[in-house]
């Protein structure tokens, strides 16, 4: 009986653990059709400007005040973050979510999105 409790009691944050929170080119592709989507993207401002998702903002990772900037983002959005290839996205992924935010990454960055051979602005 005590195993069934604790079971149940678990369930909930076993579905929590298995959400994914690193997405494919192409899933991520698919979340960005949702209009309510925040795309992130956490390179710096030259990188941005050689080429970058369509409606993304840019938002550099390493600048002495993205903790605070991610601290005033609205928790009731999705945020779609990327960089060249994850590091820098799942540095920012990690204390966005700290704050409660959700936010998904894009795996491989606009490096893997490009051998996806999907579309950027350039």
């Amino acid at each position: 009986m005590k195993k069934v409790i604790c079971v149940l009691l678990l369930m909930p944050f076993l579905s929590i653990a298995q959400q994914k929170e690193v997405l494919s080119p192409k899933e991520f592709q698919t979340k960005l059709s949702d209009k309510s989507a925040v795309v992130l993207d956490v390179r710096t401002p030259e990188e941005f400007k050689e080429s970058h998702l369509s409606k993304a903002i840019n938002k550099n990772v390493n600048d002495a005040d993205f903790g605070d900037y991610s601290a005033k983002l609205d928790k009731k959005k999705i945020y779609y973050v990327y960089c060249l290839a994850g590091k820098r996205s799942h540095k920012a992924a990690v204390d966005m979510r700290k704050k409660g935010l959700t936010v998904y990454e894009l795996e491989g960055g606009i490096d893997s999105w490009q051998n996806a051979k999907l579309p950027v602005v350039k």
